[in-house]
């Protein structure tokens, strides 16, 4: 039998374009074709001024020995929120729970991984969430892992009562307005941006679960972390390239995204329009960051080595088009606003989409500097571990130093569904 399926329509010169933009090539491009206009001085919005790069490479190098002395930075992933000093929360969750093999394990990291991720937009200045067990008090993304992981250990995702530390469709749709609230510890004196936002994305979560089988039910129910099976499927020779996970998360969770840009029928998920980019031909005007889905990418390696399965060539996946590491750039001086915002602005207006390009394009400059600082290698210090030695810190430290409530240098109407 032919491998070919002639029957199979071909693909529309939309559905062509929006393919090519559901990759990390076409962050890495676009981003890039963006930031040139900014480097050339002929953005409206920015200027960029190479000479401050050296100082804050130094920063970041200093911050990335500080948190770790001996160099050996894990991946920025969703299970660094899930750590504090002497306390590894989920370590500690699967010592009790023993699961019976590696396959469970990481079906089970992988439920964590996705729903925490999908639930971590930005929270907004005002929301803290405590932590019964140790009274860690959180705000922002690290808040929001604390609540996500407190209700994955008490089986509000789980439809199975014998089994309750997982995230499955029949538990996932159901998630009601009240359990949520209290999961997040929402009130009004702590109030969380874009909560009805972050509900519905679970419901919608459970929709794309039950409607791609063959990605997240190969062999167990429709759940998050059956994607990791699929993943281990594609793995050759042990070995799956990074930037097919990130392929396989946007084709997965491609329907969960509000209706935003679409093209030929394919939801574009975090991508946006810039009217300077436009040459005529389709989709050319539209830049793709992918954060949510980039960084969930980087959350599933870990349950990908549980499983046995070695993840190569990370540095395939962009960097992070998200307020801390872009805020490093702008509070570090090598992005000057032309006219600072008066309000905040929604994350499609053109001086938030110059912003994020920018942030994608000066982490792959910054990082060959910071690994020279270091002595170390792209093999040892990949991308994803200057994120999180790293850019992503050394931006919060910045933002604490210039602001005192910590936010970043531009402000940004969040609906929970892109920071």
């Amino acid at each position: 039998m032919s491998d070919i399926d002639t029957d199979a329509p071909e693909l529309t010169p939309e559905q062509e374009a929006a393919r090519d933009l559901l990759t990390a090539k076409a962050v890495r491009e676009r981003s890039a074709a963006l930031f040139a206009r900014i480097a050339d001085g002929k953005s409206e919005h920015f200027r960029y001024d190479s000479a401050a790069m050296p100082a804050l490479a130094d920063r970041v190098a200093a911050v990335t020995r500080e948190r770790y002395p001996d160099l050996a930075v894990p991946l920025h992933a969703r299970f660094r929120h899930f750590e504090s000093p002497g306390l590894d929360r989920f370590a500690s969750l699967a010592a009790v729970r023993e699961w019976a093999t590696p396959e469970e394990a990481a079906r089970a990291m992988g439920d964590l991984a996705i729903v925490s991720v999908l639930l971590d937009a930005g929270a907004g200045p005002a929301w803290r969430y405590r932590e019964a067990a140790t009274g860690e008090v959180a705000g922002r993304s690290e808040g929001l892992a604390l609540a996500s992981f407190a209700m994955f250990a008490g089986g509000s995702f789980s439809a199975v009562p014998a089994d309750p530390l997982r995230a499955d469709a029949a538990a996932l749709e159901l998630v009601g307005e009240e359990e949520f609230a209290s999961g997040f510890q929402i009130s009004a004196d702590n109030p969380l941006d874009g909560a009805e936002g972050r509900r519905a994305l679970l419901a919608r979560l459970a929709e794309a679960t039950r409607s791609a089988p063959d990605l997240f039910a190969t062999e167990d129910d429709p759940r998050p972390g059956g994607l990791v099976d699929a993943l281990a499927a594609e793995a050759v020779d042990g070995r799956l390239p990074a930037a097919t996970i990130l392929e396989m998360v946007l084709e997965g969770l491609a329907p969960i995204w509000p209706s935003r840009l679409t093209l030929g029928g394919i939801a574009l998920g975090d991508a946006w329009r810039h009217p300077a980019l436009g040459d005529g031909t389709i989709g050319s005007d539209i830049v793709p960051f992918h954060k949510l889905s980039t960084w969930l990418s980087l959350s599933l390696v870990e349950p990908l080595i549980v499983r046995g399965v070695d993840v190569v060539d990370l540095d395939a996946l962009p960097g992070l088009a998200e307020y801390r590491n872009g805020g490093l750039f702008v509070d570090g001086g090598a992005l000057t606003l032309v006219q600072p915002p008066a309000a905040p602005l929604p994350v499609d207006h053109p001086l938030i989409v110059e912003w994020r390009a920018a942030t994608v394009t000066l982490l792959d400059t910054i990082a060959p500097m910071v690994r020279e600082r270091l002595d170390v290698t792209p093999d040892t210090l990949p991308l994803a571990s200057v994120l999180e030695g790293g850019t992503w810190a050394t931006g919060r430290l910045l933002a604490a130093e210039k602001r005192p409530d910590k936010t970043p240098p531009i402000a940004i109407i969040s609906d929970g569904t892109v920071f």
